[in-house]
């Protein structure tokens, strides 16, 4: 039996052109077991029909909330994590003023869409455990009608449909707008000992690649530049070269490269957060040989089920 939830929780999201996806992730949002005491979602100076779509579900959720940034062009860098911060501002600010308690606070992209009791799930992994900051469910794929789920590292949360505590939240800096914030988040949590968890069974379908905004090989050299840009070694770097080259679409590997590598070449800008750049520096290969071949043999495992 699921102990009772009494967390509440607040939530983000940053839009920009969703009309396509918004209806059908706004749906599953409304449709949550445990909703959201406040949702704020952030309009990236959407050109189509996203600012329609926000306006009609404020006028008939008093718990939704929007506000408009000017256009921008879409970048998964600094802009991304500005828009998600000015939707965190705008929550806790919101809270305050309104009177609004809260033990939760989560981030949810707008080409997401959750499973019925996605939050329910999630809080009570937090009720279970105090030491636990930051969770989210596993990311899956509808492909020709059938679920397939992103292979990731399977302790480290997901950047769409996190949850942190609060507490976590703040004592970690909140949202950073730096390049690949969820990472930034992750490692704040763990070096002040809190706990993180991705609960793989607990489904989030997007609606689109990771990092495919943009296409898929923009997408990927953004990735390689963001992990030079927060410290990664090369070796780290190769070997999600090689990760990348053996899925498909195989030339993500070569994209990723470029951006790393080229970026080193260039001897551009890296992160000046001293506690990210010792992690990463002090990150030992025997970890990233564990992380890889973990990835590596689900891969496979996926690949053979598929085939059966």
């Amino acid at each position: 039996m699921e102990p009772d939830l009494k967390g509440k929780f607040v939530l983000v999201t940053p839009a920009k052109n969703e009309e396509q996806n918004l209806p059908e992730v706004s749906k599953s949002v409304i449709g949550q077991k445990i909703k959201a005491d406040l949702w704020v979602i952030v309009d990236d100076g959407s050109t189509d029909g996203t600012p329609r779509i926000l306006e009609d579900l404020q006028a008939n959720y008093s718990w939704i909330r929007s506000i408009r940034l000017p256009p921008r062009p879409r970048d998964i860098t600094f802009h991304y994590s500005y828009v998600c911060k000015k939707g965190f501002d705008y929550a806790l600010e919101y809270c305050r003023e309104n009177n609004i308690e809260f033990d939760y606070i989560g981030l949810l992209d707008a080409d997401t869409v959750l499973e019925g009791n996605y939050f329910g799930k999630l809080l009570t992994e937090f009720e279970k455990d105090n030491s636990l900051g930051i969770v989210s469910g596993g990311i899956y794929y509808d492909i020709d009608g059938k679920l397939s789920r992103e292979m990731t590292t399977k302790h480290l949360p997901r950047g769409t449909g996190r949850i942190w505590r609060k507490k976590c939240f703040l004592e970690t800096g909140g949202y950073q707008v730096e390049p690949s914030p969820d990472s930034i988040s992750n490692i704040k949590a763990l070096k002040r000992g809190w706990r993180l968890m991705q609960c793989a069974d607990v489904v989030q379908i997007q609606k689109r690649k990771t990092s495919a905004a943009n296409g898929l090989w923009h997408g990927y050299i953004k990735n390689g530049w963001m992990a030079y840009y927060l410290g990664k070694n090369p070796f780290t770097a190769l070997i999600n070269v090689l990760y990348y080259s053996l899925k498909s679409p195989h030339y993500t590997g070569a994209a990723y490269l470029w951006g790393y590598f080229g970026s080193a070449i260039r001897r551009e800008k890296r992160i000046q957060d001293s506690e990210i750049k010792a992690y990463y520096r002090n990150q030992r290969l025997a970890e990233v040989f564990s992380t890889t071949s973990e990835i590596f043999s689900r891969n496979s495992k996926d690949a053979r089920e598929r085939e059966q």
